[in-house]
Protein backbone atom coordinates (compact mmCIF):
# COMPACT_ATOMS: atom_id res chain seq x y z
CA UNK A 1 0.00 0.00 0.00
CA UNK A 2 1.22 3.49 -0.84
CA UNK A 3 2.11 5.83 2.01
CA UNK A 4 -0.04 8.89 2.53
CA UNK A 5 1.56 11.97 1.00
CA UNK A 6 -0.12 14.48 3.28
CA UNK A 7 0.35 16.37 6.50
CA UNK A 8 -2.75 17.57 8.34
CA UNK A 9 -2.47 19.98 11.23
CA UNK A 10 -5.47 20.78 13.40
CA UNK A 11 -5.81 24.08 15.20
CA UNK A 12 -8.61 25.81 17.07
CA UNK A 13 -9.83 29.07 15.56
CA UNK A 14 -12.29 29.47 18.46
CA UNK A 15 -14.04 27.30 21.04
CA UNK A 16 -16.50 26.11 18.40
CA UNK A 17 -14.43 26.19 15.17
CA UNK A 18 -11.42 24.08 14.18
CA UNK A 19 -9.21 24.42 11.11
CA UNK A 20 -7.50 21.51 9.38
CA UNK A 21 -4.44 22.70 7.45
CA UNK A 22 -3.78 20.29 4.58
CA UNK A 23 -0.39 20.00 2.90
CA UNK A 24 0.17 17.47 0.14
CA UNK A 25 -2.16 15.08 -1.65
CA UNK A 26 -5.73 14.03 -0.92
CA UNK A 27 -6.21 10.53 -2.33
CA UNK A 28 -7.76 7.33 -1.02
CA UNK A 29 -4.43 6.61 0.68
CA UNK A 30 -4.97 9.40 3.23
CA UNK A 31 -8.20 8.04 4.69
CA UNK A 32 -6.70 7.31 8.12
CA UNK A 33 -4.97 10.69 8.32
CA UNK A 34 -8.15 12.54 7.31
CA UNK A 35 -10.27 10.58 9.81
CA UNK A 36 -7.77 11.30 12.60
CA UNK A 37 -7.65 15.01 11.71
CA UNK A 38 -11.45 15.28 11.65
CA UNK A 39 -11.75 13.42 14.98
CA UNK A 40 -9.20 15.78 16.56
CA UNK A 41 -10.90 18.81 15.03
CA UNK A 42 -14.26 17.62 16.41
CA UNK A 43 -13.13 17.45 20.03
CA UNK A 44 -14.98 19.62 22.51
CA UNK A 45 -17.84 21.87 21.42
CA UNK A 46 -16.85 22.09 17.76
CA UNK A 47 -19.73 23.28 15.58
CA UNK A 48 -17.73 23.87 12.39
CA UNK A 49 -14.59 22.59 10.70
CA UNK A 50 -12.71 24.65 8.12
CA UNK A 51 -10.53 22.86 5.58
CA UNK A 52 -7.48 24.88 4.53
CA UNK A 53 -6.42 23.74 1.06
CA UNK A 54 -3.66 26.35 0.61
CA UNK A 55 -1.05 23.57 0.73
CA UNK A 56 -2.94 21.14 -1.51
CA UNK A 57 -0.74 19.66 -4.24
CA UNK A 58 -3.14 17.12 -5.73
CA UNK A 59 -6.59 15.63 -5.19
CA UNK A 60 -8.23 12.81 -7.14
CA UNK A 61 -11.64 11.12 -7.13
CA UNK A 62 -10.64 8.98 -4.15
CA UNK A 63 -9.91 12.16 -2.22
CA UNK A 64 -13.25 13.67 -3.23
CA UNK A 65 -14.91 10.49 -1.95
CA UNK A 66 -13.17 10.92 1.41
CA UNK A 67 -14.43 14.50 1.62
CA UNK A 68 -17.97 13.25 0.98
CA UNK A 69 -17.54 10.75 3.82
CA UNK A 70 -16.25 13.54 6.07
CA UNK A 71 -19.25 15.68 5.11
CA UNK A 72 -21.64 12.88 6.08
CA UNK A 73 -19.84 12.42 9.40
CA UNK A 74 -19.88 16.18 10.06
CA UNK A 75 -23.61 16.39 9.27
CA UNK A 76 -24.31 13.56 11.71
CA UNK A 77 -22.39 15.48 14.38
CA UNK A 78 -24.28 18.69 13.61
CA UNK A 79 -21.19 20.39 12.21
CA UNK A 80 -20.80 22.74 9.28
CA UNK A 81 -17.89 22.38 6.86
CA UNK A 82 -16.19 25.23 5.06
CA UNK A 83 -13.11 25.37 2.87
CA UNK A 84 -10.67 27.88 1.47
CA UNK A 85 -7.49 27.86 -0.58
CA UNK A 86 -8.85 25.83 -3.50
CA UNK A 87 -7.40 26.80 -6.85
CA UNK A 88 -9.70 27.31 -9.84
CA UNK A 89 -9.37 23.70 -11.01
CA UNK A 90 -10.49 22.25 -7.67
CA UNK A 91 -13.22 24.88 -7.29
CA UNK A 92 -14.63 23.62 -10.60
CA UNK A 93 -14.47 20.03 -9.36
CA UNK A 94 -16.37 21.04 -6.21
CA UNK A 95 -18.98 22.67 -8.46
CA UNK A 96 -19.24 19.66 -10.80
CA UNK A 97 -19.64 17.27 -7.88
CA UNK A 98 -21.95 19.75 -6.14
CA UNK A 99 -19.79 19.64 -3.03
CA UNK A 100 -19.86 23.44 -3.10
CA UNK A 101 -23.56 23.24 -2.18
CA UNK A 102 -22.75 21.43 1.07
CA UNK A 103 -19.30 22.84 1.88
CA UNK A 104 -18.96 26.60 1.80
CA UNK A 105 -16.05 27.65 -0.43
CA UNK A 106 -14.20 30.86 0.45
CA UNK A 107 -11.17 32.77 -0.80
CA UNK A 108 -9.34 32.90 2.53
CA UNK A 109 -9.53 31.94 6.19
CA UNK A 110 -10.96 35.29 7.27
CA UNK A 111 -13.94 34.88 4.92
CA UNK A 112 -14.47 31.25 5.93
CA UNK A 113 -14.42 32.05 9.64
CA UNK A 114 -16.64 35.07 9.09
CA UNK A 115 -19.27 32.91 7.43
CA UNK A 116 -19.55 30.67 10.46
Amino acid sequence: MQDAQVVMTVRKASDSVSVIDIEGEITSFVEDALNRAHAEASEGATKAVVLNFDGLDYMNSGGIGLLVTMLIRANRQGQKLAAYGLNEHYRQIFELTRLDEAIGIYDDERQALGSL
